[in-house]
């Protein structure tokens, strides 16, 4: 049941974190002209996400 709830948490604070991401590379992309710079976050962070969930949820 710990396991769970620790699971379930974590989920919520990576996708917090990633719709943090999300809106920092779109600042990026808009503000400062950085088009690579803000897909690359955007790429990196969604990779992390969802290999990190995948590896708390499968051990």
């Amino acid at each position: 049941m710990v396991s769970l709830i620790f699971n379930i948490l974590l989920s919520l604070l990576s996708i917090y974190i990633l719709l943090k991401v999300l809106g920092f590379a779109l600042y990026e992309i808009k503000e400062m002209n950085n088009k690579s710079g803000g897909i690359i976050v955007i790429s990196f962070t969604i990779l992390v996400v969802i290999f990190s969930n995948y590896v708390i949820w499968t051990s």
